[in-house]
C-alpha cells in the first residue's frame, strides 16, 4: 500500500539529490516497503531514486515492483544500465521481466547482459509456463559429498553471498546428479571430523521440470519444505522453488480456481483489480453469461408448459423463488466442498459413489428440515390467501414441503456429481461445476415443483 504521506519527502530527496539520507533509509527499511513507497511515483522519479543505490540494492528493491511497472521502467531506462540490473536481479524475477518485455527491447538488452546470467534467462524462459521450470530459481548451494565439514562449510561462506537460500545445501555428483542434501543446521552441528557422505540426507523430495507448478507449491506445503530441488530427467539439479514461490503459486491457483468457479474464463494471473481494463473483465465474464442465458431459456419454455397449473394455483408462483434458491444454495455448498477436496487431493473420480452416498444422506438430512419449515411458512404466512374449491392449503403446503425436499436431494447430489464427472473426463471442475450448476438446477428444480404438483393435486 502506497504511503501518501511520505510521496513529497521522496520528491523533496529527488529535489536536492540527497542520496545518502536516501541510502540510509533503504537500509534501514525492508525493500518491499522501499518499493510500495516509490510506486506512487512517477518513472523517471523511480529511477532518479535508485541510481542514488548501488547496483545490487537497486536490483533488491527494483524485483519487488509489480511486474507491469518493472516492464514500464525497463523501457525508459538506460539498456546498458538495466542489463547491470538484470544481472543482480534474482534469476526467476528477471526470467519473468524478460518475458514480460516486448521482443523488440528484450533483443537490445539481452545482448549486454553477461553471458553466464544471459544463458540462465533463456534456459528459464524456454520452460513452458506454469511449470516447475518456469518458477525455479537458479541460485542454489551445493558441495561435493566428499568434502570435509569444514571444507564444506568454508565453501558455503564463499557461496552465500550470491545465493538465495542456503539453508538446504545440494550435494551433486562431478555430473552435478543430486544424490543428496544437508541443512546448515546439520553442518553447525556435525563434528568437524565427518565429511558431507556421513550427514547427508538420501530421502530427497525433489521436482521435476516438467511438473505443474501446482504439485510442486503442494510438496512444499505438505512436507513443510523452505526449498525444493528441480531436477531434468537425467536427474541433474537445474534449480530450486522456494517456499515464497510456493506462496505465490497457491495464491495464483486459488485465483484461478475461484475465477473459473464463477465463470470468468481466460487469463487467470493474480493482478490488481482497478489495472485490469473494464475490456478484460467483459471479454473474461461475457462467454458464461451468454451461453447460461441461452440454456435459462428452457427454464421459461418449463414455465411455459405448465401455464394451466399455475393458472389453477396462483400460490405456487408465489414459492418458486423459494425453491430455486435452496436448491441453488444447497447445490452449490456441496459443488464447493468437492471441487475443494478435488483440489487438495482428498476425493478422486474413482470415489465417485462414496461421494454420492455420503451427499445423498446429508441432503436427506437437510431435506427434511427445510421440508417441514417450508409446510409451516405455507400454512402461516398463506393463512388468508383464497384458495381453489376442493384444495386445502394444508395439502398444498404438504406438496410444497415435499417439492422443496425432493429438490434439495436433487440439486445436492448435481452439484457434487458434476466436478466429479469433470475430473473423470480430464476436465477443470471449477469449469464445470458453478456456472453451469446454478442453471441446471434451476431446470430440474421446476420439473420437480410442477411435476409434483400435478401428480398429487391433479391440476
Amino acid at each position: 500500500m502506497i504511503n501518501p504521506i511520505l510521496i513529497p519527502e521522496l520528491k523533496e530527496l529527488i529535489h536536492t539529490q540527497d542520496s545518502e539520507t536516501f541510502s540510509k533509509f533503504c537500509q534501514q527499511t525492508h525493500p518491499q516497503t522501499v518499493a510500495e513507497l516509490i510506486a506512487g511515483l512517477d518513472s523517471e522519479e523511480i529511477w532518479e531514486l535508485l541510481r542514488m543505490l548501488e547496483v545490487p540494492q537497486q536490483a533488491e528493491i527494483f524485483s519487488f515492483l509489480e511486474l507491469d511497472k518493472q516492464a514500464e521502467l525497463a523501457t525508459i531506462h538506460s539498456h546498458r544500465e538495466m542489463a547491470r540490473l538484470l544481472e543482480e536481479m534474482p534469476p526467476d524475477d528477471r526470467a519473468d521481466l524478460v518475458q514480460h518485455l516486448d521482443e523488440s527491447l528484450r533483443e537490445e538488452i539481452l545482448p549486454l547482459v553477461a553471458k553466464a546470467e544471459r544463458e540462465d534467462i533463456r534456459k528459464l524462459v524456454s520452460y513452458e509456463e506454469g511449470t516447475a521450470g518456469a518458477v525455479m530459481s537458479t541460485d542454489y548451494a551445493v558441495l561435493r559429498q566428499e568434502m570435509g565439514v569444514l571444507q564444506a562449510i568454508e565453501q558455503l561462506r564463499m557461496q552465500a553471498p550470491g545465493k538465495e537460500t542456503i539453508y538446504y545445501v545440494y550435494v551433486v555428483d562431478e555430473a552435478r546428479k543430486l544424490i543428496g542434501f544437508v541443512s546448515l543446521k546439520d553442518l553447525i552441528v556435525a563434528k568437524s571430523s565427518e565429511t558431507v557422505l556421513d550427514i547427508m540426507h538420501t530421502d530427497i523430495i525433489q521436482g521435476k521440470v516438467s511438473d505443474d507448478q501446482e504439485v510442486i507449491a503442494k510438496l512444499i506445503e505438505k512436507y513443510d519444505l523452505i526449498a525444493i530441488p528441480i531436477v531434468d530427467d537425467k536427474q541433474i539439479l537445474v534449480g530450486i522453488v522456494t517456499h515464497d514461490d510456493a506462496m505465490d503459486i497457491i495464491r495464483q491457483e486459488q485465483t484461478e480456481d475461484m475465477e473459473k468457479f464463477m465463470g470468468i474464463t481466460g487469463s487467470h494471473e493474480v493482478g490488481d483489480y482497478l489495472k485490469v481494463s473494464s475490456w478484460d473483465h467483459f471479454t473474461k465474464r461475457i462467454y458464461w453469461v451468454v451461453a447460461l442465458a441461452v440454456l435459462g431459456l428452457f427454464s421459461g419454455m418449463i414455465i411455459h408448459s405448465f401455464e394451466s397449473t399455475l393458472t389453477s394455483l396462483l400460490i405456487l408462483a408465489l414459492y418458486m423463488p423459494m425453491l430455486a434458491d435452496t436448491g441453488g444454495n444447497t447445490g452449490s455448498q456441496s459443488a464447493s466442498v468437492v471441487v475443494r477436496a478435488l483440489a487438495l487431493g482428498q476425493l478422486r473420480p474413482r470415489d465417485f459413489l462414496r461421494v454420492i452416498y455420503k451427499e445423498l444422506k446429508i441432503s436427506m438430512g437437510i431435506a427434511v428440515v427445510l421440508g417441514i419449515l417450508s409446510y409451516l411458512k405455507v400454512v402461516f404466512i398463506s393463512r388468508g390467501m383464497e384458495i381453489p374449491v376442493g384444495y386445502s392449503l394444508s395439502r398444498i403446503a404438504l406438496v410444497i414441503g415435499l417439492a422443496l425436499g425432493i429438490q434439495v436431494v436433487s440439486s445436492t447430489l448435481i452439484g457434487a456429481a458434476l466436478p466429479l464427472a469433470a475430473a473423470r473426463i480430464k476436465q477443470d471442475p471449477a469449469v464445470v461445476a458453478s456456472p453451469a450448476l446454478t442453471t441446471i438446477v434451476d431446470i430440474t428444480g421446476l420439473l420437480i415443483y410442477f411435476t409434483t404438483a400435478r401428480l398429487l393435486l391433479g391440476v
